[in-house]
């Protein structure tokens, strides 16, 4: 059941406008500063000697003289005061302009901090690792909500992930047991001393092929599962081109019914990956058995293990016909195959190259897949690099 949301306390719209209204107040208030300090600085004092006659009396000729010359400095004083202070407002606005964008975009990183944390939380989870939370501290605000929310989710998606491979891996182990009685039971009606007629026998036949391909696929599901339910135990340090080289003498016999020309100049001993034995070997299994089943008779392989900095690539090409990229791309995909007439597709359960796309993210990689211009597919698995082991 999901949480139970708390009503937030300190809303982060409280935080925006107490944040928002002190810097604008703080703001106007430098500028009002910045003016006057600048429109002080520029006042003038006005002097004036009074006229009289020698007694020191004032004479009304001499006292209107005073009057014009008075008003006419108070206006040269008002309109160089006031064009002092319109100097220092533009003065003053340009420097709150410069400082603004400044200090807004600091407001603004602090603003999108949680919110930055919580993307990059989010980022991080995958369908590898669902039981992870963000578990974001805090007030419960609308930012704590959305992290609450967030994480009620990937518990609803982890339940559902692990419930699909429940079900996956439950039902390949209980359709075993059918299969194998289905098995035991024509094995024991052929194996009667009496005469088998031809068409029972071809039947039977049939039935064994169909079973095989049921088994097949039942096991194909168990590697998905297994491969996706994330948990690596017994992680070793593993050579891909020991891997390569192992699964190309197992399947010798096949290559020269084919009469396949492998080109294996590119398999080096240096490209060392960590993780589980049991799952990479079925990854370069499923890679090579691609590569062989679907092929032309007397068709290539050209085979690449190598290594850069960071991590460990097998390449594996074959020729053939001029294949249409975003079909291609579509391959990762369980039960997805290329057109009927592609050669052998009817022998494949869909699964190898989703088996191998899921083991190889399992182990922190990728897969392309890539089709060829000159014709043919490009599969290359990419896996982190380890320390090589010493001999």
């Amino acid at each position: 059941m999901p949480r139970r949301l708390a009503p937030p306390t300190r809303t982060v719209r409280w935080r925006f406008t107490v944040l928002y209204g002190g810097t604008f107040l703080v703001s106007a208030v430098g500028l009002l500063v910045i003016a006057n300090l600048i429109g002080l600085g520029g006042t003038r004092t006005i002097e004036t000697a009074l006229p009289g006659d020698p007694q020191g009396r004032l004479t009304l000729a001499a006292a209107q003289d005073l009057v014009t010359r008075l008003q006419a400095q108070l206006s040269q004083a008002h309109a160089a005061q006031s064009r002092q202070f319109l100097i220092g407002s533009a003065v003053a606005l340009a420097i709150v302009a410069v400082l603004a964008p400044v200090l807004g975009r600091v407001l603004a990183g602090r603003v999108l901090l949680p919110l930055g944390r919580i993307t990059a939380a989010t980022r991080r989870i995958s369908a590898d690792n669902l039981h992870q939370r963000l578990a974001v501290p805090g007030p419960a605000d609308e930012l704590k909500d959305l992290a609450d929310t967030i994480d009620d989710l990937l518990e609803r998606l982890e339940g559902s992930f692990a419930a699909q491979r429940r079900f996956i891996a439950d039902a390949s182990h209980e359709l075993r047991t059918p299969l194998a009685t289905m098995r035991a039971c024509l094995d024991v009606a052929i194996a009667k001393p009496e005469p088998i007629p031809a068409q029972t026998a071809a039947l039977a036949d049939r039935l064994r092929t169909e079973l095989d391909q049921v088994d097949r696929l039942l096991e194909g599901f168990l590697m998905l599962a297994r491969a996706q339910h994330g948990a690596l135990a017994a992680r070793q340090t593993l050579s891909l081109g020991r891997l390569v080289a192992a699964a190309l003498d197992a399947r010798a016999t096949d290559i020269t019914g084919k009469q396949l020309t492998v080109h294996d100049g590119g398999v080096l001993d240096d490209a060392w990956t960590r993780g589980s034995s049991t799952l990479l070997s079925r990854m370069v299994d499923n890679v090579i058995d691609n590569a062989i089943l679907h092929n032309h008779p007397g068709g290539w392989i050209r085979l690449t293990a190598t290594a850069d900095t960071e991590a460990a690539l097998l390449v594996v090409e074959t020729g053939g016909r001029v294949l249409d990229q975003a079909q291609v791309a579509l391959l990762a995909q369980p039960f997805h195959r290329l057109g009927a007439d592609r050669t052998g597709s009817d022998t494949g359960s869909g699964l190898g190259l989703s088996i191998v796309a899921a083991i190889a993210a399992a182990h922190g990689g990728s897969l392309d897949l890539r089709a060829r211009p000159e014709g043919g597919l490009r599969v290359a698995v990419s896996l982190p690099l380890a320390a090589r082991v010493p001999a």
